[in-house]
């Protein structure tokens, strides 16, 4: 849930501090600023709560701390990635292919009870992973509409 919190919050923020810079309403750079501030937060799990995230993973995927790291260096690059134009497409397409491939992960973490934060099965935190597959699909729309859809290189000084 803190996340999509943390996602929608940072939106509005956005919105408005980008309308007093620019006299303009930029919906699409507004959420570019929250999937990466979104990104940095979820990055921060991989390093504090690795032990949880490595659980969460199906046991056919070796390396699986040294995965958690990865993928949370990932999303690092991928929140810068989305600001830089001439990188912003090809990360957001890496991007959504990298929320489409979690999904195995957050579905057997959530048949497993895993508790991500204490490292545990059976925990109550385990509920909320069932809620992260449709919000998997909801960064995937996300990223689509605010870097792929709604923006055009030839105008970047608009977005």
């Amino acid at each position: 849930m803190a996340p999509l919190i943390v996602l929608l919050a940072t939106f509005v923020l956005a919105v408005f501090a980008i309308r007093a810079i620019k006299k303009d309403y930029d919906l699409p750079l507004a959420a570019r600023i929250a999937m990466s501030v979104m990104l940095l937060f979820t990055s921060i799990g991989h390093f504090i709560f690795t032990r949880g995230m490595t659980m969460m993973m199906p046991d056919f995927i070796p390396f699986k701390t040294q995965m958690v790291y990865f993928t949370g260096l990932l999303e690092i690059l991928a929140a810068i990635g989305l600001h830089i134009p001439k990188l912003r497409v090809l990360t957001s397409w890496l991007l959504i292919l990298f929320f489409v491939l979690l999904l195995p992960a957050n579905i057997n973490a959530a048949l497993k009870h895993v508790d991500y934060q204490k490292g545990t099965f059976e925990g109550s935190g385990a509920n909320y992973l069932w809620f992260r597959v449709p919000l998997q699909v909801l960064f995937i729309v996300w990223t689509y509409l605010s870097s792929i859809k709604y923006w055009n290189p030839l105008n970047e000084t608009k977005r």
